[in-house]
């Protein structure tokens, strides 16, 4: 698939739903550490033990480290965008706002994709993007409900959520231009490991987390599958989708995380999917259908296969 087809395979829309669990769990992942570590601290934690986990994977799959600091620096560039501002934001964010709040602010992403890369000419902004985009934006605020309110401290929630957004649109135009050729593994480590170090300034200047009290078992549990699903397995799918179906396809699974968090809700925990939720679902869904555009071309080629002919030039 070329770099500049807008249209989604059907295994991209299923590394895109399997995305969409993994990166939806994070949110209720950073719900239960938060309550015992501090934020900066299980963003560190986050990107140290995924970096550990895809190492070993290196070597068996004979994939080379970066020469020097110019092979480096890409990899650095995408850890700043794509991990350590937006992990750090959202985590700080849900410190202000509930985890679902948080993931469905973060559906905004796919808008700052659009945005970023028609401004960066890396692709055009059609009127069925920005249209499939808007109407995703709906079905999330459906999804919502009861309004997103900006009582006491949540409006600096929100904003450092919607920053969050914005900075992962970023790191898809940086992705798309700098790593276009490196393998998904790669680019899932060398990433981590650049994001590892940066953060072990920040936690360590900020937070000094040696000092910390250790924390419990399920909060381990969560570090863990933060680290391994949420980020280790969840960034190797990205980079696989974004390599083949580009950055704003990417982008959509956040528009799939508050529609899966809501079926794991009723499938794991036993909740209940009130009519509201089924209804903005279906309009995400759509959204997605009109955005991927291969449904409205084929409608639109029966409406021409069916028209019937000109009498003028049918003689």
């Amino acid at each position: 698939m070329t770099a500049n087809d807008t249209s989604i395979d059907a295994r991209d829309w299923s590394l895109l739903g399997l995305l969409s669990i993994l990166w939806g769990g994070s949110f209720f992942f950073n719900g239960v550490v938060l309550k015992e570590l501090p934020p900066f601290t299980v963003v560190f934690l986050r990107v140290a033990l995924a970096a550990l986990m895809l190492l070993p994977l290196l070597s068996l799959y004979r994939i080379r480290f970066p020469a020097g600091l110019s092979g480096w620096r890409p990899f650095i560039a995408i850890g700043l965008f794509n991990n350590v501002l937006p992990f750090s934001l959202i985590v700080v964010g849900q410190t202000f706002i509930p985890g679902g709040l948080a993931s469905i602010l973060n559906a905004t992403t796919p808008l700052f994709t659009v945005v970023v890369m028609a401004m960066a000419g890396e692709e055009k902004l059609s009127a069925r993007r920005i249209a499939g985009v808007i109407a995703g934006l709906i079905g999330v605020v459906i999804l919502r409900g009861d309004g997103f309110g900006l009582e006491g401290r949540q409006g600096v929630g929100i904003l450092l959520c919607l920053a969050a957004a914005f900075s992962y649109g970023l790191s898809a135009l940086l992705a798309r231009r700098l790593l276009s050729n490196s393998p998904p593994l790669g680019t899932a480590t060398f990433q981590m490991l650049a994001s590892a170090a940066m953060m072990t300034m920040v936690a360590g200047f900020v937070e000094r987390p040696w000092l910390l009290p250790m924390p419990g078992p399920s909060t381990w549990l969560a570090v863990i599958g933060l680290a391994g699903l949420s980020t280790a397995l969840a960034y190797i799918v990205f980079f696989q989708i974004l390599r083949r179906s580009g950055a704003t396809n990417v982008m959509l699974v956040t528009l799939l995380i508050p529609v899966t968090a809501i079926l794991l809700g009723y499938l794991v925990l036993g909740e209940t999917i009130s009519l509201r939720e089924i209804t903005g679902a279906l309009v995400i869904g759509s959204a997605l259908l009109v955005i991927d555009g291969r449904v409205l071309k084929f409608l639109q080629r029966q409406v021409t296969r069916d028209r019937p002919s000109n009498p003028r030039t049918s003689r």
